[in-house]
């Protein structure tokens, strides 16, 4: 049974299509009379099929055939996804970009929901809040929903949702931060490097891979980390309505759907049909029709291999980095 909606873009669509088509053979075949039928017809073919084009997209300003927003966060989580130092994942998209879909959507009339697939290891923490917070300010019904992984900065984001959905086989949780640094002392030395310093401020260069550690400069690093954590903890808890010790008892632990959900780590467990079927009755309508939000990308941005897809499928995320040290932290 077609909507009147459907209806209604069929009708502007074929009303724009007979409007451009009289206005082509009045302007190239009647009018003028010094060129050959077979330029005339081309020309008023051409004006037709740029008529169908702006017919179509008033039809779908005027009716839009959608009202759930979809923005997918896939890969690791990096601010520029993952451009930089490090290799990008098949199918990650630059924090930034996912949050301006996550506005565009919201300022569309046509949406009244948004739906966050989440398939990530996790990844950098600021970047992952920002999306968090882009899910909290969307007005309206928010859901979050993983096929397979929503880990460390994957979680994070969740907990800006009204709920989040996952499989039984999803791998869900590792509710933690990790830092690591490369200590490359011992191999400096052995091939004639030193490493000296000049900096100011005692901690500037805490965590350069050519010197060891000293104590303070640990218990320094550490502390960042702990800090973030704390945060986490607090995100996770207020979001997800869970007591902060019972998230610290998990000590970043991944846990399967099935399991997660008895832990409350998980609001639902169901399909993606499923998934529209409540927003569905979430909204009061037979059914909802899901459009993809996602940002303009050049075709060798979304090329990935095999071996990449391997890589990052049992990967914790891309690390960030701390300043400008050699300091690598993530979620």
């Amino acid at each position: 049974m077609v909507s009147s909606e459907g209806l209604g873009r069929l009708a502007i669509v074929v009303l724009g299509a007979a409007v451009f088509a009289a206005l082509g053979v009045a302007l190239f075949v009647v009018a003028p009379a010094n060129m050959t039928d077979l330029v005339g017809i081309v020309l008023a073919l051409v004006v037709v099929l740029v008529g169908l084009r702006i017919a179509g997209n008033i039809a779908n300003s005027v009716f839009p055939g959608y009202d759930v927003a979809e923005v997918a966060v896939e890969g690791p989580i990096t601010r520029d996804g993952g451009g930089g130092r490090f290799p990008s994942s098949p199918g990650s998209t630059p924090a930034d970009d996912i949050v301006d879909q996550i506005d565009r959507a919201d300022e569309d009339e046509s949406v009244d929901a948004l739906l966050l697939k989440l398939n990530t290891p996790g990844g950098e923490v600021v970047p992952s809040d920002d999306i968090r917070l882009a899910a909290e300010r969307f007005d309206g019904p928010t859901v979050a929903y993983t096929t397979d992984v929503c880990a460390s900065g994957g979680y994070w984001i969740a907990s800006g949702c009204d709920e989040l959905w996952a499989r039984d086989g999803s791998i869900v949780g590792s509710i933690g931060v990790i830092g690591s640094r490369v200590n490359a002392s011992d191999l400096a030395e052995k091939v004639g490097l030193s490493y000296e310093r000049f900096a100011a401020g005692e901690f500037k260069d805490a965590g350069t891979p050519l010197k060891d550690l000293e104590e303070k400069e640990r218990d320094y690093l550490q502390g960042l980390i702990d800090d973030y954590y704390e945060t986490f903890v607090e995100r996770v808890s207020d979001g997800r309505d869970l007591d902060s010790e019972f998230v610290r008892d998990t000590e970043a632990r991944i846990y399967l759907g099935e399991e997660a959900y008895e832990m409350d780590l998980v609001d639902h467990l169901g399909t993606r049909r499923e998934i529209e079927t409540e927003l569905a009755d979430r909204l009061d309508r037979d059914e909802v029709s899901v459009e993809e939000f996602e940002p303009d990308r050049p075709l060798m941005a979304r090329v990935g291999t095999g071996a990449q897809q391997i890589a990052y499928a049992f990967g914790a995320g891309i690390s960030g980095l701390a300043g400008d040290r050699e300091f690598r932290l993530r979620t």
